[in-house]
Protein backbone atom coordinates (compact mmCIF):
# COMPACT_ATOMS: atom_id res chain seq x y z
CA UNK A 1 0.00 0.00 0.00
CA UNK A 2 1.03 3.59 -0.59
CA UNK A 3 2.32 5.72 1.95
CA UNK A 4 0.14 8.91 2.44
CA UNK A 5 1.60 12.27 1.63
CA UNK A 6 -0.01 15.86 2.58
CA UNK A 7 -1.64 17.48 -0.29
CA UNK A 8 -2.89 20.87 -1.04
CA UNK A 9 -5.00 22.83 2.16
CA UNK A 10 -7.82 24.97 0.29
CA UNK A 11 -8.50 27.97 2.02
CA UNK A 12 -10.88 27.84 5.44
CA UNK A 13 -14.15 27.68 4.96
CA UNK A 14 -16.52 30.78 6.22
CA UNK A 15 -18.59 30.55 8.71
CA UNK A 16 -22.36 33.03 8.96
CA UNK A 17 -21.52 35.59 11.46
CA UNK A 18 -24.98 34.44 12.97
CA UNK A 19 -22.94 31.70 14.21
CA UNK A 20 -21.71 31.97 17.92
CA UNK A 21 -18.67 30.80 17.81
CA UNK A 22 -16.25 29.49 20.77
CA UNK A 23 -14.04 31.95 22.86
CA UNK A 24 -10.46 30.70 21.48
CA UNK A 25 -11.41 31.09 17.58
CA UNK A 26 -9.08 33.90 16.66
CA UNK A 27 -6.67 33.06 19.58
CA UNK A 28 -3.75 31.28 19.78
CA UNK A 29 -5.25 28.94 22.72
CA UNK A 30 -8.33 28.30 24.50
CA UNK A 31 -8.62 29.83 27.98
CA UNK A 32 -8.10 27.37 30.85
CA UNK A 33 -10.92 25.61 31.86
CA UNK A 34 -11.69 26.21 35.67
CA UNK A 35 -14.98 24.55 36.25
CA UNK A 36 -16.70 21.57 37.52
CA UNK A 37 -16.62 18.11 35.48
CA UNK A 38 -19.53 17.47 36.68
CA UNK A 39 -22.63 19.33 35.06
CA UNK A 40 -25.88 20.27 36.00
CA UNK A 41 -28.66 19.25 34.34
CA UNK A 42 -29.28 22.46 31.85
CA UNK A 43 -25.76 22.10 30.82
CA UNK A 44 -25.63 18.32 30.17
CA UNK A 45 -29.43 19.23 28.04
CA UNK A 46 -27.56 21.84 26.13
CA UNK A 47 -24.67 18.95 25.17
CA UNK A 48 -27.24 16.28 24.41
CA UNK A 49 -28.45 18.94 21.67
CA UNK A 50 -24.54 19.40 20.56
CA UNK A 51 -23.66 15.89 20.70
CA UNK A 52 -27.01 14.64 18.57
CA UNK A 53 -25.54 16.93 16.31
CA UNK A 54 -22.43 15.98 15.69
CA UNK A 55 -23.60 12.47 15.40
CA UNK A 56 -25.94 13.09 12.64
CA UNK A 57 -22.88 15.61 10.85
CA UNK A 58 -20.92 12.14 11.33
CA UNK A 59 -23.08 10.12 9.87
CA UNK A 60 -23.81 12.75 6.51
CA UNK A 61 -20.04 12.62 6.15
CA UNK A 62 -19.44 8.54 6.76
CA UNK A 63 -22.47 7.75 3.60
CA UNK A 64 -19.84 9.90 1.13
CA UNK A 65 -16.86 8.27 1.70
CA UNK A 66 -15.84 5.95 -1.01
CA UNK A 67 -13.15 5.56 -3.54
CA UNK A 68 -12.63 8.75 -5.72
CA UNK A 69 -13.50 11.64 -3.08
CA UNK A 70 -11.39 14.05 -1.58
CA UNK A 71 -11.11 14.78 1.94
CA UNK A 72 -11.38 17.95 1.29
CA UNK A 73 -14.93 16.62 -0.12
CA UNK A 74 -15.37 15.23 3.32
CA UNK A 75 -14.34 18.56 4.93
CA UNK A 76 -17.09 20.51 2.76
CA UNK A 77 -20.31 18.12 3.53
CA UNK A 78 -19.25 18.25 7.18
CA UNK A 79 -18.61 22.14 7.30
CA UNK A 80 -22.16 22.74 5.79
CA UNK A 81 -24.63 20.31 7.64
CA UNK A 82 -23.25 21.64 11.13
CA UNK A 83 -23.54 25.62 9.44
CA UNK A 84 -26.82 24.57 7.91
CA UNK A 85 -28.13 23.67 11.44
CA UNK A 86 -26.68 26.66 13.69
CA UNK A 87 -23.89 25.16 14.77
CA UNK A 88 -19.63 26.22 14.96
CA UNK A 89 -17.48 23.28 13.51
CA UNK A 90 -15.09 23.25 16.77
CA UNK A 91 -11.91 22.19 15.19
CA UNK A 92 -12.01 25.40 12.93
CA UNK A 93 -9.16 27.64 14.34
CA UNK A 94 -9.04 25.38 17.57
CA UNK A 95 -5.10 26.18 17.92
CA UNK A 96 -4.78 26.91 14.41
CA UNK A 97 -6.30 24.17 12.80
CA UNK A 98 -7.34 24.94 9.80
CA UNK A 99 -10.71 22.84 8.74
CA UNK A 100 -13.99 21.76 9.98
CA UNK A 101 -12.98 17.90 11.16
CA UNK A 102 -10.15 15.85 10.78
CA UNK A 103 -9.54 13.24 8.10
CA UNK A 104 -6.96 10.20 9.55
CA UNK A 105 -6.56 7.62 6.44
CA UNK A 106 -4.82 4.56 7.61
CA UNK A 107 -1.64 4.94 8.57
CA UNK A 108 -2.78 8.54 10.16
CA UNK A 109 -4.02 8.17 14.13
CA UNK A 110 -5.54 11.15 14.43
CA UNK A 111 -5.61 14.93 13.62
CA UNK A 112 -5.55 14.61 9.75
CA UNK A 113 -6.02 17.93 7.72
CA UNK A 114 -8.04 17.62 5.58
CA UNK A 115 -6.73 18.65 1.82
CA UNK A 116 -6.84 17.36 -2.12
CA UNK A 117 -5.63 13.75 -1.06
CA UNK A 118 -8.29 11.46 -2.51
CA UNK A 119 -9.59 8.25 -1.18
CA UNK A 120 -8.76 4.84 -2.48
CA UNK A 121 -10.16 1.66 -2.90
CA UNK A 122 -9.60 -0.12 0.34
CA UNK A 123 -8.48 2.81 2.52
CA UNK A 124 -10.21 2.94 5.61
CA UNK A 125 -11.25 6.52 6.58
CA UNK A 126 -11.60 8.25 10.37
CA UNK A 127 -13.76 11.18 10.42
CA UNK A 128 -13.62 13.35 13.74
CA UNK A 129 -16.36 16.16 14.09
CA UNK A 130 -17.43 18.03 16.79
CA UNK A 131 -20.28 20.44 16.85
CA UNK A 132 -20.69 23.63 18.81
CA UNK A 133 -23.79 24.95 19.63
CA UNK A 134 -25.48 26.51 22.58
CA UNK A 135 -22.34 27.59 24.23
CA UNK A 136 -20.98 23.49 24.42
CA UNK A 137 -19.64 21.08 22.27
CA UNK A 138 -20.11 17.73 21.20
CA UNK A 139 -17.83 15.76 20.00
CA UNK A 140 -17.28 12.33 18.14
CA UNK A 141 -15.76 9.79 15.35
CA UNK A 142 -15.78 6.89 13.54
CA UNK A 143 -13.77 4.91 11.42
CA UNK A 144 -15.33 4.25 7.78
CA UNK A 145 -14.41 1.57 5.03
CA UNK A 146 -13.77 3.04 1.28
CA UNK A 147 -14.73 0.32 -1.50
CA UNK A 148 -13.40 -3.74 -0.55
CA UNK A 149 -10.95 -3.17 2.53
CA UNK A 150 -8.68 -6.28 3.40
CA UNK A 151 -9.33 -8.18 6.26
CA UNK A 152 -6.66 -7.25 8.70
CA UNK A 153 -7.97 -3.60 8.25
CA UNK A 154 -12.03 -4.66 8.44
CA UNK A 155 -10.85 -6.95 11.71
CA UNK A 156 -8.93 -3.82 13.26
CA UNK A 157 -12.25 -1.23 12.11
CA UNK A 158 -14.75 -3.63 13.92
CA UNK A 159 -12.20 -4.49 16.99
CA UNK A 160 -11.48 -0.84 17.34
CA UNK A 161 -15.15 0.00 17.94
CA UNK A 162 -15.94 -2.97 19.77
CA UNK A 163 -13.21 -1.79 22.28
CA UNK A 164 -14.77 1.53 22.58
CA UNK A 165 -18.08 0.41 23.04
CA UNK A 166 -16.89 -2.15 26.41
CA UNK A 167 -14.77 1.25 27.49
CA UNK A 168 -18.06 2.79 27.62
CA UNK A 169 -20.01 -0.14 29.30
CA UNK A 170 -17.13 0.15 32.10
CA UNK A 171 -17.82 3.98 33.04
CA UNK A 172 -20.20 4.04 36.39
CA UNK A 173 -20.17 6.70 39.06
CA UNK A 174 -17.86 5.61 42.21
CA UNK A 175 -15.53 3.83 39.66
CA UNK A 176 -11.41 5.61 38.68
CA UNK A 177 -11.48 6.57 35.18
CA UNK A 178 -8.68 4.27 34.51
CA UNK A 179 -11.34 1.25 34.41
CA UNK A 180 -12.21 2.26 31.20
CA UNK A 181 -8.48 1.99 29.53
CA UNK A 182 -8.01 -1.16 31.90
CA UNK A 183 -11.15 -2.85 29.76
CA UNK A 184 -10.10 -1.38 26.42
CA UNK A 185 -6.19 -2.35 26.65
CA UNK A 186 -7.08 -6.04 28.19
CA UNK A 187 -9.25 -6.25 24.92
CA UNK A 188 -6.74 -4.77 22.66
CA UNK A 189 -4.08 -6.83 23.57
CA UNK A 190 -5.90 -10.19 22.70
CA UNK A 191 -5.05 -9.29 19.21
CA UNK A 192 -1.95 -8.21 19.59
CA UNK A 193 -2.92 -4.56 18.83
CA UNK A 194 -1.07 -1.16 19.99
CA UNK A 195 -3.14 0.93 21.98
CA UNK A 196 -2.16 4.41 21.56
CA UNK A 197 -1.33 6.18 24.98
CA UNK A 198 -0.54 10.10 24.21
CA UNK A 199 -3.87 10.76 22.61
CA UNK A 200 -6.78 10.78 25.08
CA UNK A 201 -10.07 11.13 26.20
CA UNK A 202 -11.07 14.33 27.41
CA UNK A 203 -13.72 16.15 29.32
CA UNK A 204 -16.19 18.49 27.65
CA UNK A 205 -18.75 20.61 27.42
CA UNK A 206 -18.56 24.36 27.86
CA UNK A 207 -14.91 23.86 26.94
CA UNK A 208 -13.65 21.34 24.15
CA UNK A 209 -11.18 20.07 26.30
CA UNK A 210 -11.45 20.39 29.61
CA UNK A 211 -8.33 19.25 31.34
CA UNK A 212 -10.05 15.20 32.35
CA UNK A 213 -7.91 12.92 30.99
CA UNK A 214 -9.22 9.70 29.82
CA UNK A 215 -6.49 7.11 28.73
CA UNK A 216 -7.06 4.20 26.70
CA UNK A 217 -4.79 2.00 28.61
CA UNK A 218 -4.40 1.15 32.15
CA UNK A 219 -2.71 4.04 33.28
CA UNK A 220 -2.68 4.28 37.22
CA UNK A 221 -2.23 7.96 37.21
CA UNK A 222 -5.94 7.72 35.84
CA UNK A 223 -7.34 8.06 39.56
CA UNK A 224 -10.41 10.83 39.17
CA UNK A 225 -13.48 9.06 40.44
CA UNK A 226 -16.67 9.02 38.25
CA UNK A 227 -19.70 11.03 38.90
CA UNK A 228 -22.96 11.58 37.84
CA UNK A 229 -23.02 14.60 35.74
CA UNK A 230 -19.07 14.16 34.05
CA UNK A 231 -19.37 14.54 30.40
CA UNK A 232 -16.76 12.92 28.73
CA UNK A 233 -15.06 11.23 25.62
CA UNK A 234 -13.84 7.89 24.76
CA UNK A 235 -11.84 7.24 21.77
CA UNK A 236 -9.80 4.54 21.88
CA UNK A 237 -6.87 4.02 18.96
CA UNK A 238 -5.94 0.97 18.24
CA UNK A 239 -2.59 -0.03 15.81
CA UNK A 240 -2.03 -3.05 13.69
CA UNK A 241 1.98 -2.60 15.18
CA UNK A 242 3.54 0.37 17.56
CA UNK A 243 1.64 2.67 19.13
CA UNK A 244 4.78 4.97 18.89
CA UNK A 245 3.61 7.84 16.47
CA UNK A 246 5.71 10.69 14.39
CA UNK A 247 4.18 13.58 13.75
CA UNK A 248 4.34 15.31 10.00
CA UNK A 249 5.61 18.84 9.59
CA UNK A 250 2.30 20.38 9.60
CA UNK A 251 2.27 19.60 13.47
CA UNK A 252 -0.98 17.81 13.50
CA UNK A 253 -1.03 14.72 11.33
CA UNK A 254 -0.07 12.00 13.72
CA UNK A 255 0.96 8.77 12.02
CA UNK A 256 2.31 5.64 12.91
CA UNK A 257 6.14 5.14 13.47
CA UNK A 258 5.94 1.73 11.72
CA UNK A 259 2.92 3.25 9.04
CA UNK A 260 1.00 0.00 9.43
CA UNK A 261 -2.80 1.31 9.68
CA UNK A 262 -4.58 2.99 12.82
CA UNK A 263 -8.51 3.14 13.53
CA UNK A 264 -10.61 5.07 15.87
CA UNK A 265 -14.14 5.75 17.39
CA UNK A 266 -15.47 8.07 19.48
CA UNK A 267 -18.61 8.72 22.16
CA UNK A 268 -19.14 11.96 23.78
CA UNK A 269 -20.66 10.16 26.79
CA UNK A 270 -22.59 11.16 30.58
CA UNK A 271 -21.51 9.65 34.09
CA UNK A 272 -25.54 8.98 35.17
CA UNK A 273 -26.85 8.24 38.84
CA UNK A 274 -26.62 4.14 37.92
CA UNK A 275 -24.05 3.98 34.72
CA UNK A 276 -23.48 5.89 31.39
CA UNK A 277 -25.46 7.59 28.67
CA UNK A 278 -23.60 7.59 25.48
CA UNK A 279 -24.92 11.62 24.05
CA UNK A 280 -23.27 11.20 20.69
CA UNK A 281 -26.39 9.14 18.55
CA UNK A 282 -28.21 10.36 15.12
Amino acid sequence: MDLLEPGVVSPQRAVPASIPRPEYVGRRAPERFSGPEAKDSETVARIRVAARLAAQALAEVGRNVRPGVTTDDLDRIGHQFLVDHGAYPSTLGYRGFPKSLCTSLNEVICHGIPDSTTVHEGDIVNIDITAYIGGVHGDTNATFLAGDVDEESRLLVERTHEATMRGIRAVAPGRAINVVGRVIESYARRFGYGVVRDFTGHGIGTAFHSGLVVPHFDDARATTVMEPGMTFTIEPMLTLGTYEYDLWDDGWTVVTADRRRSAQFEHTVLVTDDGVEILTVP
